[in-house]
Parts: structure tokens; sequence; C-alpha cells
């Protein structure tokens, strides 16, 4: 179009335009018409560019830092596969406690439920109590309701509790702004829970090709498990963010 404009725009140098449009601005200036745009026809008759295709990706969101030592803020939620309410103070006779921040739809929750089902399987036995959170809003994702996580539990047979954080005070009390994300406490006698471990499960992540092996989690749990000190070395969780309510639905 530019080669097109700079050539109408040289008439004077070109006699044989000028030829040419003299007649047309004749009969223009009888009629009254104003002359035809010749530069607009070409744009007219273009097709539109086809439609580009976006592919739509879960949004990833790390683990924020809490300082190691930090008590296990107290908690009462309902189960909803067996309408029972949970308390922190249920798990005190245990030395140590895995709170786990999960939720249905996450692909990053999905990629691991199976092994998180194993990996507690295997420690229950050794002394650790697990409890898994679902925080996350069913204005946004009903999928995520307390239905269909009963529905989750039953069909993966946890041998946790599934609980459900209606209001998200208790997400927010611990920190949390991830699923999943991993909490492990420790509890020496009578002391309250402290943070042990904040970190990831391991490092695999849906479509990185990395198997999964709870490597980081389960190292964790066997120093705290075996009086150990945590280790210094914690990656950080990443997976969706926590959906949290709309501002002014609460």
């Amino acid at each position: 179009m530019a080669a097109v404009a700079t050539l109408f725009s040289q008439a004077s140098l070109c006699p044989v335009r000028s030829r040419l449009l003299s007649p047309l601005s004749a009969v223009a200036a009888t009629r009254s018409l104003p002359i035809p745009s010749l530069l607009s026809v070409p744009l007219q008759s273009r097709r539109p560019p086809p439609a580009r295709k976006f592919q739509v990706r879960a949004a990833r969101m790390e683990s924020g830092r809490l300082a190691l030592g930090f008590r296990a803020p107290d908690f009462e939620l309902p189960e909803p596969l067996t309408g029972k309410t949970w308390k922190l103070e249920d798990f005190e006779a245990f030395p140590a406690l895995l709170v786990m921040f999960v939720c249905n739809h996450c692909p990053f929750v999905q990629h691991l439920k199976k092994d998180i089902v194993k990996l507690a399987n295997f420690y229950l036995p050794k002394g650790l109590a697990v409890v898994a959170i679902s925080s996350n809003s069913v204005l946004t994702h009903p999928q995520d309701g307390p239905e269909f996580m009963a529905e989750d539990a039953k069909l993966l047979n946890y041998p946790f509790p599934y609980l459900y954080d209606q209001s998200q005070d208790v997400a927010r009390a611990f920190g949390a702004v991830c699923t999943p994300e991993f909490f492990l406490f420790k509890k020496d006698g009578r002391r309250p829970f402290e943070l042990f471990y904040h970190g990831q499960f391991d490092d695999s992540r849906p479509r990185n090709n990395v198997p999964v092996t709870g490597r980081d989690l389960s190292l964790a749990i066997d120093a705290a498990l075996s009086g150990q000190q945590p280790t210094s070395r914690q990656k950080p969780s990443i997976g969706c963010s926590i959906k949290w309510h709309p501002e002014g639905s609460q």
C-alpha cells in the first residue's frame, strides 16, 4: 500500500496517470459526485486475518516463606464425606502433623493426588497425622464444593480427613496461598505444634516429565519423626492460586 500511495503522490511526474484521471474528474464534476478513492477498494475486499488460538493454562503460584517454629493455628472445620467436625486438638496425641491445602480441580493437585495417598498410608502407621483442607471459593469454582470434595475423598479412598474451609479464615491463618501447599508441624511432648517444613512435595510438575517421588516431603517427615533438625533447604511448593471469594461476596 505504501508503494501505491507513493506512486499516486507523484502524479505530476506521470503523464499517463494524468490522462487517465482527467476524463474521470470531468464526469464526476458534471454529476456532482466525488472522485472515487482507488485506495479504499483493496481495503474493503481484504479478508480478515484468521482468528488466533490461545491456550489457557493454570496460573502458577509459589508458596510464601514462613518462619520455622510458627505455631499451627487452631481450626474447626467440617468433613463433607462424614459430616464430622475436626479440630487441631484432635491431633494432639501425634508427634507430627501434615496439613495440606488442596482442591479438586487444580492440575497441580491432580498430578499428585494418588501419590499423596500413598505417602499418607506409608507414614500414618509411623505416627504422622494428616489432614487436607480445601479453601477455594465455590462462587467462582463450584467444582471444588463440599459435595464434590466428598466424592473425591471416597473415590481415592483418602486415609485422612478432607475438610472444607468455607470462610477461608483457616487458609489466611496458615498463610496458605496455593494448592497444593504443605505444612509439616512437629511437637515435643505437651508443646504446641510448630512448623518444621513448608515446601514442595518434590520436583515433579504437570508435563515436566519428572517422576513423582515425594522425596522432599518424605525426607522432612523422616527427620521430624526421628528427632532430627529441620533442613534449611526447603523449596517452595508451586501450584494453582487459592481461589478467594470475590470482593463483597461475603
